[in-house]
């Protein structure tokens, strides 16, 4: 199966880890992993209201991933641009609306991909402790995402799953929101790291990269020592990168 990858541009930007053991991931299931030429899904202008930038942005992502079988994104926030919002952008554009809805529809987030399309049960990871999972909003509310992370970290050796209080309460990021309304934010990320330290767990795990820098950077403000990680680093058993946050205090 020949697959691309859409990388994002935190995963690119902040986090390249998270690209390379998605890779591993799919490559381990079977798939052939192409990563074409490819920037930003677009997100940040259309949230924003300037939909002719975001729609030359769809145009030039739908191009690029056209004759490949599926469209994997390590992130449920960008894979729901892909997936729900290309075709809202041309609506009164038949060519593009065609092809947008073509492209939609082999979008996946990686996880559900793994578990839906591939039938993957298990990575064969270890991680020895107690770890704790956010649900971001797009994942969860968009795509759909929360058992299939749920079930391949349920096969990962050592590992002890402890589900915070609020799973599926915002972390307060959000894109631009966690810009425009500053101290609303703070107050959601502020209670999100209570709930997640009240576990007692070690790590905290989640599938976007906004809510783990988000997520990562209150934890560390606090003075706590859990660490922060994308789940596909520790399904693919690839844990030797510093925890999100860690490089940046050495």
């Amino acid at each position: 199966m020949r697959i691309g990858l859409f990388v994002t541009c935190l995963v690119d930007l902040h986090r390249p880890s998270v690209g390379f053991v998605a890779v591993k991931l799919l490559e381990d299931a079977g798939c052939e992993v192409v990563v074409p030429q490819q920037t930003c899904c677009g997100q940040p202008a259309f949230n924003n209201g300037d939909l002719d930038d975001a729609r030359a942005i769809a145009r030039q992502t739908i191009a690029a991933f056209e004759g490949l079988e599926h469209v994997v994104v390590p992130s449920g926030s960008c894979a729901g641009m892909l997936r729900l919002h290309y075709p809202e952008l041309f609506e009164d554009d038949p060519v593009w609306d065609e092809r947008a809805h073509d492209f939609a529809g082999r979008v996946h987030e990686l996880t559900a991909f793994l578990v839906e399309v591939l039938g993957v049960s298990q990575t064969g990871a270890t991680w020895n402790g107690r770890v704790t999972y956010h649900d971001s909003c797009s994942s969860l509310r968009e795509m759909g995402v929360r058992e299939q992370p749920r079930r391949l970290l349920a096969a990962v050796e050592g590992l002890e799953l402890v589900e915070m209080q609020d799973t599926d309460v915002c972390c307060g990021f959000g894109g631009t929101f966690c810009v425009k309304y500053p101290e609303v934010s703070a107050r959601m990320v502020s209670d999100k790291a209570k709930n997640a330290q009240a576990t007692g767990a070690g790590l905290l795990l989640a599938g976007d990269l906004g809510c783990l820098l988000n997520i990562a950077g209150r934890l560390e403000r606090e003075g706590s020592t859990m660490q922060v990680r994308h789940v596909a680093e520790v399904l693919a058993g690839m844990t030797d990168v510093p925890a999100i946050g860690e490089s940046d205090r050495t």
